[in-house]
């Protein structure tokens, strides 16, 4: 596990090695707009099964994704005109939505039982850049042991896997961490199935926003 502290003089060499990582199927640990995360390329099943180690978590809970913007969006989910109207009034930002997938072929883990999958554009610069960098969408799960709580804060981002080994039952850690200190307070990335118009988890953004904007009362 490497563990790069990312300041103004190194950004470039960071973005440099996570490229990397990621395209040799590795896992890294970003910061992001919300949490720590998880990144890793989101079609590439050895990548996904590995993220699901880590985090000690069952295949049959998906993982949410990150997309660099809404063609990509609409190249893996169907998006209807309303449902497009409101990703525009929240993306980059979040909230992430679940969305019928297309075609596309995504690793157990990605997608739920009734083919659907979580995605969202973060509004984080360095997640932005390594979006735009490999042109595919990556993993974009909380940096956390599954049960344990997300955490903007590195210590315990870090406590969560130094002493953990991979093992047959799950463990491991990521291959690559970059430290960005403590990030802004923030909670998880509201959840919203567009669908069927149901909250799924309430995070940073409140249920009343969700609602005002799609015009709807729960």
């Amino acid at each position: 596990m490497v563990r790069i502290k990312i300041s103004s003089k190194n950004f470039k060499k960071v973005i440099r090695e996570t490229v990397e990582v990621i395209k040799m199927g590795g896992v890294a640990t970003v910061p992001t707009d919300t949490v720590y995360g998880l990144i890793a390329d989101a079609t590439n099943e050895k990548a996904v099964r590995k993220i699901f180690k880590i985090k000690k978590r069952f295949l049959k809970k998906p993982i949410p994704i990150f997309v660099k913007d809404l063609k990509m969006a609409k190249s893996l989910v169907i998006i209807n005109k309303n449902q497009e109207k409101f990703l525009k009034k929240f993306w980059p930002g979040k909230v992430t939505v679940i969305l019928k997938v297309k075609n596309k072929k995504f690793p157990k883990g990605i997608f739920s039982k009734d083919k659907k999958i979580g995605l969202r554009i973060p509004n984080y610069k360095l997640v932005n850049i390594l979006l735009e960098k490999l042109n595919f969408p990556l993993t974009g799960t909380s940096a956390n042991i599954s049960g344990k709580p997300g955490s903007t804060k590195i210590r315990e981002v870090l406590k969560q896997f130094e002493n953990q080994f991979s093992t047959r039952s799950g463990g491991g850690q990521p291959d690559l961490i970059l430290d960005a200190g403590n990030l802004k307070p923030s909670l998880l990335s509201t959840v919203i199935d567009l669908e069927n118009l149901e909250i799924l988890r309430e995070g940073e953004i409140p249920k009343e926003k969700i609602f005002k904007i799609l015009k709807q009362k729960k």
